[in-house]
């Protein structure tokens, strides 16, 4: 069964940055603002031990890992650039009273 997770204010997601979240086991989850969406993806990019959020750049709803260059989809996880090829985690995301909540 899903656990919801409380993350931030959905206000601190802000446009062409890049959020960290912590998550319960210890790992990291990505939240990114594309177009008044919020979208949360694993935060390790999933070809070199690189934290998005922390060495990404985001470029409208596709995050680049600055570690070899390769990219995703951050709306999909899907990859989008060499060397990637293994799709990012995602999560679903809702905003409850103005607070970022996902589904783990």
């Amino acid at each position: 069964m899903a656990e919801t997770i409380v993350l931030c204010a959905a206000d601190e997601v802000v446009e062409g940055e890049i959020r960290q979240a912590p998550l319960p086991d210890g790992s990291n989850v990505a939240l990114y603002r594309v177009e008044d969406h919020i979208y949360a993806t694993a935060d390790m990019c999933t070809h070199g031990e690189a934290s998005l959020s922390l060495e990404g750049m985001l470029n409208g709803k596709i995050v680049e890992c600055t570690f070899h260059f390769g990219t995703f989809d951050v709306t999909t996880g899907a990859p989008t650039g060499m060397p990637c090829e293994i799709p990012l985690k995602t999560y679903p995301v809702s905003i409850v009273d103005g607070k970022v909540q996902i589904e783990v």
